[in-house]
């Protein structure tokens, strides 16, 4: 069809009356909720039921007063809120709290200012015993701390190291390198290395290429790492209770384990304590969840 020929149809074509009602968009019907996806629906809530079951008789527990912590009934007559400042006031669980705290955030620290510059250094230099040096990392990811807890503790006892905060923090960074060293090599390599390229081309050198460009776009997986380890770092229990024998000195979960004596066990503050314990990370956790199910995923697509 000649251009003359599409000019003619569209000045012979009706113009529209601006007088008539248009006809509006149909709405969406709303999806018919089928019993598959009643049933998938039923069974997550389940499933949800049973992993919360555990957390919930834990806050219960901590609750209840001392004189019903043996009666056979779901909830107690009355709530005992004073169970969490007792626990305070008749324990040294505010140290130990600060203890964690800092052994967490600096393992994680140690860790990542290990970690990044290794995985990156693998993952875009093609050197000589690269795959060996990767198989070397996952030997030592084998490797569990009480295997080394003898050794450990002699080396540490003869540096005077032992009750120190130092002393947990590089026991728990050297046993969660391995991991983060694995999760951002796959997660830089991931990011087009043509990137770098134009930032070099444009006067950056190789560190700045990975402060400006591969860094933030590697940031999920980084934070990913960094989860895992500070988790790890502030479940650890062994070499807490081995490397530090002041209760002052303990961190988080050896300090509950206090509340377990020789012949009797004080469930409802060690119960107090462990809703303390759980809050911090599970409040972290919640805030950056997205980004480290997106750092999980990272090199799965392409």
């Amino acid at each position: 069809m000649t251009q003359r020929t599409l000019t003619a149809v569209r000045s012979t074509a009706p113009a529209p009356d601006p007088t008539t009602p248009s006809t509006p968009p149909r709405a969406r019907r709303p999806r018919a909720v089928t019993p598959r996806v009643l049933l998938t629906a039923a069974v997550a809530w389940l499933l949800a039921a049973v992993f919360l079951l555990p957390y919930l008789e834990m806050v219960v527990t901590a609750l209840r007063p001392a004189h019903e912590l043996r009666d056979a009934t779901y909830l107690p007559s009355d709530f005992e809120w004073a169970n969490f400042i007792d626990v305070w006031r008749e324990s040294h669980l505010w140290d130990n709290l600060r203890v964690t705290l800092l052994v967490s955030a600096g393992s994680t620290l140690l860790v990542l200012l290990v970690a990044i510059p290794a995985a990156y250094y693998t993952a875009r230099m093609k050197f000589r015993g690269r795959k060996l040096f990767l198989l070397l990392v996952l030997i030592t990811q084998m490797f569990q701390p009480t295997s080394l807890l003898v050794g450990l503790y002699r080396e540490f006892y003869q540096l005077d190291m032992l009750n120190s905060v130092w002393t947990l923090i590089l026991c728990n960074g050297a046993f969660n390198l391995a991991f983060a060293i694995w999760i951002l090599t796959a997660y830089f390599s991931s990011i087009p290395e043509a990137l770098e390229e134009a930032a070099m081309i444009d006067g950056l050198g190789r560190g700045g290429a990975l402060l400006r460009i591969t860094l933030p776009l590697a940031m999920p997986g980084v934070v990913t790492a960094m989860i895992f380890t500070f988790i790890a770092a502030w479940n650890e229990f062994v070499m807490g209770l081995t490397l530090s024998t002041v209760p002052e000195n303990q961190p988080l979960t050896v300090g509950i384990n206090s509340f377990i004596g020789n012949y009797t066990v004080q469930w409802n503050y060690l119960f107090a304590g462990s809703v303390i314990a759980i809050v911090p990370v599970v409040v972290l956790f919640a805030l950056i969840e997205r980004k480290v199910v997106s750092g999980l995923t990272a090199g799965s697509v392409k």
